[in-house]
């Protein structure tokens, strides 16, 4: 593979930072947003025909766990060739929302910790390991994470449409 040149200005430093403090910041919503309430009000799907609180939860964290692997990827191989992840028929995700609301959230906010770990402890080169995307041009790590963030933001958009059927939201904590 030829050498990149490794991109590591203060400009670069700003955007690595703001991505880990989103995939934060998500974090925190998720907790606030699912907050007092108990299984039966999380599994409630309250838009006709669409996920409920807890199936979102499930399908972020479902997410997390693909991008995570992509990133054991990105960092150990030479441009790896990334697969596209479809959520219909995933059995993973199917497993993981049979399972009770508080485990899935635990498991969430272990995992996403971990993740955020990682980062932290990511060079500027190992934020632009690239890989080839079927559907992404110029794709390494800091764009699967900023593409991450913004998967993930209109997924908790849609937890907090969700909480609104359920009475009132929390306040931030």
């Amino acid at each position: 593979m030829e050498a990149r040149e490794v991109r590591d200005d203060a400009a670069d430093r700003r955007s690595r930072e703001r991505i880990a403090a989103r995939l934060r910041d998500h974090a925190g919503e998720v907790r606030r947003l699912t907050a007092g309430l108990d299984e039966e009000s999380l599994s409630r799907h309250t838009v006709p025909g669409k996920w409920s609180i807890k199936e979102l939860v499930c399908h972020i964290s479902r997410v997390q766990r693909v991008f995570d692997a992509r990133l054991d990827t990105l960092l150990s191989d030479d441009n790896p060739q990334i697969a596209n992840y479809a959520p219909e028929g995933d059995l993973i995700f199917e497993e993981m929302a049979d399972r009770p609301a508080a485990e899935c959230l635990e498991e969430f906010f272990t995992e996403r910790e971990k993740l955020l770990s990682r980062l932290e402890k990511l060079s500027p080169e190992g934020w632009q390991r690239p890989g080839r995307h079927p559907e992404i041009e110029n794709y390494d790590v800091q764009l699967q994470m900023d593409y991450l963030a913004h998967h993930e933001a209109h997924h908790v958009y849609q937890m907090f449409q969700r909480r609104t059927r359920l009475g009132t939201v929390p306040a931030e904590g």
